[in-house]
């Protein structure tokens, strides 16, 4: 929201997405002279997929060509065409400040949600309210109630294996953090879904337990009806792009699945490897003090095996607070993504179902690959920075030695 407050837009309430134009729309010369409105190739060919989004370049840095001075300067040259223009938004939410609270019966941890707005549904232009994990779960089940058309995204896992993960850790709590405000930036940035009654009162609430109560038998059974209602309409019949989403989906989880198992591999033998340098390092300080002229060089090896330490807890800790909440987040959606095969023989509502399931797997597309990109620069960017570090370290010390082989 730099360069002052946000561009406040015509707030008509929520369309109908196959009214709106999609992110995607117009993103090269040839659909805008030629119009074509078919869908993104993304949903037609599964087997393209994981192989078009996910694959790393192999390619490395050209012959002839040296790498540059900084290992910044790659993402001071990354364009992300993807990129949504900030000051068209007219609602902008954030998660932050996280409390634990210690009442008799149970602990938790609440979170801040700040919102601020231009939107004629709003009564005020910012909001302040506190959450908790089971209002946010209490949000992802009315919208998908409310919005069974849509895909809803994915809340991070609520329960964790007690004795190896403390949920209370500032660690596993701003992980935490950072995933719901995730969750909530997805419905925000959502044309349909950002509109709900349910998300409304969620951000604006200062009681929200009283409206659960006040609201449940009527809501839920109306939530019960349009789910009875819509639970016909779900995927047989559709267009063969939709069998093709359903295969890639599953493709999608299961190379994510085996990327975030070997991911967490390396990680837990980077950590075993860490434990082993920080014991190594010591070893060549202690040893100089019984030598005479290798002392010098030997503190040097010291002091190098422990700055080579300290970039490789800096590596496992960027690959563990950024990388793996992101695999984590697009193996849930996937999961989340899975629809029914039922089929009502109404027609017109398909199509309707249709046209906003292929506007949200469109809009989810576009969502996956500028992560993915920028985690994957950022990946790159941050081995790097850890291999120039340890490439300092070494160098450091062979004037040191040299020094020493020419006074001989």
């Amino acid at each position: 929201m730099s360069g002052g407050p946000p561009k406040a837009l015509q707030s008509t309430g929520p369309h109908s997405l196959r009214d709106l134009p999609h992110p995607l729309a117009g993103s090269s010369s040839e659909e805008a002279v030629g119009g074509d409105s078919t869908p993104s190739p993304d949903l037609l060919m599964a087997r393209s997929f994981g192989d078009k989004d996910l694959i790393l370049p192999n390619g490395g840095t050209p012959a002839g060509t040296s790498s540059p001075a900084s290992s910044s300067s790659l993402l001071n040259r990354l364009q992300l065409d993807d990129d949504i223009d900030g000051e068209t938004r007219d609602l902008f939410v954030t998660v932050d400040d996280p409390k634990k609270h210690v009442c008799t019966m149970e602990t938790y941890i609440t979170y801040r949600i700040t919102t601020k707005s231009t939107r004629v549904e709003f009564d005020l232009p910012e909001y302040s309210v506190r959450r908790r994990y089971q209002d946010f779960d209490w949000l992802r089940n009315k919208l998908e109630e409310s919005q069974p058309t849509h895909l809803i995204p994915p809340l991070p896992e609520k329960f964790v294996v007690k004795g190896v993960v403390d949920r209370f850790s500032e660690e596993f709590v701003e992980t935490r953090r950072k995933a719901l405000d995730k969750f909530l930036k997805r419905i925000t940035d959502h044309p349909v879904l950002s509109f709900n009654e349910h998300f409304n009162v969620f951000l604006t609430a200062k009681d929200l337990n009283a409206y659960k109560k006040q609201g449940m038998a009527l809501l839920t059974r109306v939530g019960e009806s349009v789910k009875h209602v819509t639970g016909g309409y779900k995927l047989r019949s559709r267009p063969l792009e939709f069998a093709a989403i359903g295969e890639y989906l599953d493709t999608f989880a299961l190379k994510l699945g085996t990327i975030d198992r070997i991911a967490q591999r390396i990680i837990k033998e980077e950590i075993e490897y860490l434990v082993e340098l920080r014991e190594y390092g010591p070893v060549y300080s202690t040893w100089s003090a019984l030598e005479g002229e290798l002392a010098e060089p030997l503190e040097g090896v010291s002091a190098c095996i422990g700055n080579c330490s300290t970039a490789l807890e800096e590596l496992t800790d960027d690959m563990t607070e950024d990388f793996l909440p992101v695999l984590r987040e697009y193996i849930l959606y996937s999961d989340s993504m899975k629809v029914p095969a039922d089929v009502e023989k109404c027609q017109d509502r398909m199509e309707c179902f249709n046209a906003d399931l292929k506007a949200d797997m469109e809009r989810w597309q576009n969502n996956k690959r500028q992560d993915f990109r920028q985690l994957l620069m950022g990946m790159a960017d941050k081995n790097i920075q850890y291999y120039e570090k340890c490439l300092m370290a070494w160098e450091s010390i062979i004037p040191l030695l040299q020094e020493k082989q020419e006074a001989k």
